[in-house]
């Protein structure tokens, strides 16, 4: 056996019906259409939400929320991970060196899960209130960018 040789496996190849063939066929005359309507006219397709020319359910329903456009969207890291960076100085940089945040380019935040052994100085866009306060007290500097 070779490739120009290749045949499908028998019985895995089915063949089309043959519709409008005359009325022998089953399939004759209107092709298994029935009579009139949408679906009977040839390029006929229904949009997925159509609801037959009932107003459909995503106008039924009311709108609801916002979008704050004056949101801000931080990187969160945590007291509790500032031991995986090197040195006392701790910036975006040096964070994403550590694995801590994948981009500089948005603001951190440092909340104030877990402890600080160290004096750390951290440089970040803003700090929770615990956060700020258990880096004070461990003699470290909480530094606003």
């Amino acid at each position: 056996m070779d490739m120009q040789n290749l045949k499908p496996a028998q019985g895995s190849r089915k063949q089309g019906t043959r519709v409008g063939r005359g009325a022998g066929s089953g399939l004759g005359k209107t092709s298994g259409r029935g009579h009139k309507g949408q679906m009977s006219r040839s390029g006929a397709k229904k949009r997925a939400n159509f609801e037959g020319g009932q107003t459909p359910l995503h106008r039924r329903l009311p709108k609801f929320g916002f979008t704050n456009i004056f949101k801000k969207e931080y990187q969160i890291v945590n007291l509790v991970d500032l031991a995986r960076c090197e040195g006392t100085e701790i910036t975006p940089e040096t964070l994403q060196a550590a694995g801590l945040i994948k981009r500089t380019n948005v603001p951190v935040k440092i909340l104030g899960n877990g402890t600080v052994d160290k004096a750390y100085t951290v440089k970040a866009a803003a700090f929770s209130r615990p956060a700020k306060a258990r880096l004070e007290e461990a003699g470290g500097k909480a530094e606003v960018v």
